[in-house]
């Protein structure tokens, strides 16, 4: 595998992990766009809603554990760069049988923040899970994915099925 477009790039020459070197690259702004949901029963899902989960103000934890997560991601998460993150965001909508988290990331590097607003994303439903899991054990994460990125070499990406 000579030919750098079809090497893997967190695997040096002899296939052993390595954190990629972005120090050539050049620094532009970066964005990234995550989304997941909590599907809960109507009862937890009526908890949050109106406030009234033993352990607090869920939506509110949940905001700021996905922006502190988002900021460890490089600790987190093996060979990904430590980012000085611009921004991050989380809103949060009601659906019919949960509640949708996404996250936007910002920044100026030399490397993407998709991981960051994926990190901000989980750590937000797992706090949605642990406060109101006295409610409803069941409660399932799915769907968390990159929806978004802005930024970098490859331009602009959106997923395709919003």
């Amino acid at each position: 595998m000579t030919d750098s477009s079809n090497r893997l790039t967190h695997l040096d020459d002899q296939g052993h992990a390595r954190m990629v070197d972005v120090g050539g690259k050049a620094e532009t702004q970066r964005v990234a766009i995550a989304s997941g949901r909590i599907r809960m029963s109507p009862q937890a899902l009526a908890a949050i809603r109106q406030g009234e989960v033993p352990k607090g103000d869920v939506i509110a934890a949940a905001r700021i554990a996905g922006i502190m997560a988002a900021k460890k991601t490089g600790e987190l998460i093996p060979l990904c760069h430590p980012l000085a993150l611009d921004a991050v965001t989380l809103d949060f909508a009601f659906e019919e049988d949960g509640v949708r988290a996404t996250a936007t990331a910002s920044l100026t590097a030399k490397t993407g923040v998709e991981m960051e607003a994926m990190t901000a994303t989980s750590i937000a439903l797992l706090t949605i899970y642990d406060m109101a899991k006295a409610i409803d054990k069941g409660m399932i994460i799915d769907q968390v994915r990159l929806i978004e990125k802005r930024g970098g070499k490859s331009g602009t990406w959106k997923v395709a099925d919003l």
